[in-house]
């Protein structure tokens, strides 16, 4: 029995750092630390990270699903690169699926969720996005969606739009400084919140919506003009 006690305690302890080196790899791939194209090698992130090279390389393989990084055989694991055309393809399943998000979680989210959301809503309210790092500013826009895929409700739909939000942030990333109306795009967060918290699944979906091709525009005319 304490063989036993010990090897779930092990197993436990490895998937934490696992799951601490994916977090710390991804942060540094969506903040473009990790510039697209880059090679990733794995002793110097276990160095970097204060840990072994397992952790590390399950956590590349969970970032290799995540289409974020791409491992080739016998030239190693890089970054992906972002391309224009990913703008397009990310916007389309996003326009789609941030809308049915939206609408479920003002159906189905639980007391407890609502008031998680109106935290969000109540930090967002008073962000101020002249004094924020861009840091903050993107962790702030994670925490407004994902707190919305979580009161879905469904797991599923979760799992898809954490990875796709992560590759729009990518691209976010890219043109930040070029963005002339970045408070306009934190703060209309506040009616979308308002409106899942409220229970309105129309308006919810109706500003999912609306937020998602406001982001895919403001991006195209950072890029192209």
């Amino acid at each position: 029995m304490a063989v036993e006690v010990l090897a779930v305690a092990d197993d436990a302890a490895k998937k934490s750092l696992a799951e601490g080196a994916y977090e710390s790899i991804r942060d540094r791939l969506l903040m473009l630390d990790i510039k697209p194209g880059d090679l990733l090698n794995d002793d110097h992130l276990a160095r970097d990270l204060g840990m072994g090279r397992t952790p590390v390389r399950e956590a590349l393989k969970r970032l290799e699903l995540d289409r974020l990084v791409v491992s080739y055989p016998r030239r190693g694991t890089f970054a992906t690169r972002v391309e224009v055309t990913d703008l397009a393809f990310i916007s389309e399943i996003r326009t789609q699926l941030e809308p049915l998000a939206a609408a479920r979680a003002a159906r189905v989210a639980t007391a407890g969720q609502r008031e998680k959301l109106r935290a969000v809503m109540e930090a967002v309210e008073s962000f101020d996005t002249q004094a924020a790092s861009v840091v903050e500013t993107l962790r702030l826009d994670a925490s407004v969606h994902q707190g919305i895929y979580a009161a879905a409700g469904n797991p599923h739909l979760e799992d898809v739009l954490i990875r796709y939000d992560n590759l729009a942030t990518r691209i976010w990333c890219m043109v930040l400084d070029r963005l002339p109306d970045l408070a306009h795009h934190v703060h209309e967060h506040v009616e979308l919140l308002g409106a899942v918290i409220e229970g309105d699944e129309a308006r919810a979906a109706e500003l999912a919506r609306t937020h998602v091709s406001g982001f895919e525009d403001a991006v195209r005319r950072a890029l192209f003009t």
